[in-house]
């Protein structure tokens, strides 16, 4: 597990760089309106409970969110005789016969039952809802209507002014007192009438108790009905006025301020959960709302203010930021600071959907509005879930790397069951889809779910940490899931006909298809490109574990032997792409969505302009026939993909695509994503991972570090040339750095760390050897 020793150090080195830096800019959303939708909803977080207030006048719908709130229960849903079909399945790919292979894969090589489609599998779920209803006592429209997020606060407020009175919100959810926290304040005495009212779609009961409102209820496990149990109270303190409860709602009447808390949670992990939450809400009740504000902005501004992005501005940036996205694409120089905005409000989603010792972001982070949340709001681990964890080291969150660590450690055990099931292969894998309760398991379908890629892409994002921190506790502490991981590949890679590689089989390049000579099409395939790269990735990996903690010589020896059998890095087909596949298939939809043939540019560093210039150039003619429209995710990916590349100009035409606005619900797999009037990114539907790749693809724009030596502003594109400033960004090996250029060139910089240190950088266009300051 992570220890206590491993997160002090962390919180300490993050205090060294924390130099709470002043932010030129306000950073703010803000409206002129209430949200007329969920996506237009401002999102609150503490990295377990979430709030998006709509700031409704009449009334008022708060969703909230408990990033552990799970339905579904762990289940073992292996096929223990896969495994016996898995020599007729290779050896159907090796003849060429990948469709008829496909078939036997889908009858005998998924896992068993409804899969992620089944109630035990589960998903992840809103909490409820929170509905205020006023009563103004002679209603008026409303005059001069605000609505705002503060990103240096993590505090959101409306205002409004009814019949000469003027009303004012304020939300946070603390990272103090672990709750909800609702100020409403009139400034005239005695105008506050407020009905207060706790729902969910579904298997919830809502009663007073004590002049609190509680909701309760248990969600389905998928067996017997009897799943996670959660439970949420709310108490609403007065000052002046009356307050009445009745059998399902908090009235008040004529108060001058209305103090709501909400305590929430679930028995994830938790048995004594209902008396923890009373003890919360106890504490914040008690403690000054003043008081209890600044802690929480204190708190939140340990890990928010260790970075600040100055790009400029232009005279669109007092613009509300609806209006800004709409006249962004078009005249990007009249706002130049909407991208160091989406930046921030990038770190600022990471800070407040995850924390050490809980759950990672999910698909959605942990905001939910519905019971069916899209794709369960599970962790899928062909790109999304490890793109929801990239922006984190370079923008200094580097503790919130650990919670990924902890859950893919609750992964191994039942991994081990399937590697042993499917392949009857030593060590663990897991494939396509996870969730809270640790499946493995391939997917229901053959295109999709039977990637072996999950485990070993997950080992990157360990490793990550580790590189950008030089840990050795941590490493010694993710080495046994490295190490499984390596296992598992190691034995169960099968030597191809054609070259005598070693290789994956059966697999799939996530999620796409191409076309066999009999003119039929298949997904399966033995050795994906994405495989072989993560397979001499991970060896490499772990490798250099063995060495740094002087353990599994033999083993380490073994890895090498294997490295020099696997293919090549990139293969290059006869129009000048990286292939996708082992052979040079024409794919089915040579736009899709899903770009894994790339990985050994981003995330790993396998394919570099430096090092490897011509699978460089070969990578961006795979870019160009992918083309540049997407679901938001896809957009970012190749937002990062150009970054990496260093072609600034290409990587900010993917950020104005991921800028487009959209009100978009419905649920896209080809183009069309974009941004929502609150800035999270559309699939469509809601999906966090858009904003996440986005917000490492700004970062890998300012600064890159993978090609042993730290580079700044690598890919700046012409409209950010002029000038800028970024403090607080990191470099792998534990660098901080802060840098000013002008007119495109470096004209100040510092590079610091725990301990001076030799380092190399790239200035200007030159690498040069210096030594870090010492922070």
């Amino acid at each position: 597990m992570i220890t206590k020793r491993i997160i002090a150090a962390l919180l300490l080195a993050g205090s060294f760089t924390q130099a709470l830096f002043a932010q030129k800019q306000e950073l703010k959303l803000w409206y002129d309106k209430p949200a007329g939708m969920w996506e237009e909803t401002l999102p609150l977080g503490n990295g377990r409970l979430g709030m998006t207030p709509d700031g409704g006048v009449s009334t008022e719908k708060i969703t909230l969110n408990d990033i552990t709130l799970w339905s579904g229960s762990p289940q073992d849903a292996n096929n223990y005789n896969a495994y016996k079909v898995l020599p007729q399945i290779r050896k159907l790919i090796m003849e060429g016969k990948n469709d008829e292979a496909q078939e036997l894969v889908n009858k005998e090589f998924v896992c068993k039952g409804p899969g992620s489609g089944g109630a035990q599998y589960g998903k992840f779920q809103v909490l409820g809802e929170l509905q205020l209803q006023f009563d103004y006592e002679g209603k008026e429209e409303p005059q001069n209507y605000t609505r705002q997020l503060s990103l240096n606060t993590a505090i959101a407020n409306s205002s409004y002014t009814i019949n000469g009175v003027t009303y004012r919100k304020e939300y946070f959810t603390s990272f103090g007192d672990d709750v909800d926290v609702i100020r409403i304040t009139a400034d005239k005495p005695g105008m506050l009438n407020c009905k207060l009212t706790i729902n969910r779609p579904e298997r919830y009961d809502t009663k007073t108790q004590n002049g609190e409102l509680v909701m309760s209820g248990q969600l389905d496990n998928g067996i017997d009905g009897k799943g996670m149990r959660y439970l949420a109270r709310v108490k609403a303190v007065i000052k002046g006025g009356s307050q009445e409860a009745t059998d399902k709602a908090i009235k008040t009447s004529k108060a001058n301020e209305i103090l709501i808390y909400i305590s929430a949670g679930t028995d994830f992990k938790d048995q004594n959960f209902e008396s923890k939450l009373a003890k919360n809400l106890s504490a914040a009740v008690n403690k000054s709302y003043d008081v209890q504000k600044q802690q929480h902005i204190r708190l939140f501004q340990k890990l928010f203010s260790r970075v600040s992005v100055d790009l400029g501005e232009g005279e669109n940036s007092k613009l509300t930021t609806d209006k800004r996205l709409n006249l962004y694409y078009n005249n990007p120089q009249a706002d130049k600071s909407l991208p160091a905005l989406f930046y921030q409000y990038g770190r600022y989603l990471s800070i407040s959907s995850t924390r050490v010792g809980l759950l990672p972001p999910n698909l959605q982070g942990l905001w939910a509005n519905q019971i069916n949340t899209p794709w369960n709001g599970d962790y899928h681990l062909d790109v999304n879930i490890q793109m929801n964890q990239w922006p984190v080291e370079v923008s200094n969150l580097s503790e919130l790397n650990l919670p990924i660590a902890e859950l893919v450690r609750g992964m191994v055990k039942n991994g081990e069951k399937t590697a042993k099931a499917y392949y009857n292969a030593d060590g663990w894998i897991a494939h396509v889809i996870t969730n809270v309760w640790g499946f493995t398991e391939p997917g229901e379908s053959a295109s999709w779910g039977a990637s072996n890629a999950g485990s070993g892409w997950l080992c990157n994002n360990l490793w990550d940490h580790y590189a950008f921190t030089g840990d050795k506790k941590y490493l010694e502490s993710i080495y046994p899931i490295l190490k499984g991981s390596a296992q598992f590949y190691n034995s169960a890679l099968v030597k191809e006909p054609e070259h005598g590689w070693l290789v994956t089989s059966p697999s799939v390049s996530p999620e796409n298809s191409f076309y066999l000579p009999n003119g039929k099409s298949a997904s399966i395939s033995m050795g994906p490109t994405i495989d072989n790269q993560i397979v001499r990735e991970l060896f490499t990996n772990v490798i250099t574990a063995s060495k740094v903690l002087n353990k599994d010589a033999a083993f380490r020896k073994m890895l090498e032997a294997k490295l020099k059998q696997l293919p090549p890095v990139g293969q290059v087909s006869k129009d000048g792409r990286i292939m996708e596949w082992l052979q040079d298939y024409k794919e089915t939809d040579p736009q899709h969505r899903h770009i894994s043939h790339l990985y050994g540019v981003y995330p790993a560093t396998l394919i570099t302009t430096n090092q490897t210039p011509a699978l460089a150039e070969a990578a961006k003619k795979s870019l160009n026939v992918r083309g540049d429209d997407g679901p938001s995710w896809s957009i970012a990916y190749k937002l990062l993909f150009w970054a990496r590349l260093q072609d600034g100009n290409r990587a900010f035409k993917l950020l104005r695509e991921l800028l487009k606005p959209t009100l978009k619900t419905d649920i896209n797999y080809g183009a069309g994503g974009g941004v929502y009037p609150n800035l999270l990114s559309a699939g469509p539907p809601f999906q966090i991972d858009g904003n996440f790749g986005a917000t490492a693809g700004i970062a890998e724009m300012l600064i890159q570090s993978h090609d042993g030596y730290i580079e700044f502003i690598p890919s700046i594109p012409d409209v950010w040339k002029e000038h800028g400033d970024v403090k607080g960004l990191k470099a792998r090996g534990n660098f901080t750095v802060n840098f000013s250029w002008k007119n495109g060139k470096i004209v100040s910089y510092t590079v610091s760390s725990a301990t001076p240190k030799k380092i190399k950088i790239k200035i200007n266009g030159t690498v040069k050897e210096i030594v870090s300051k010492k922070i």
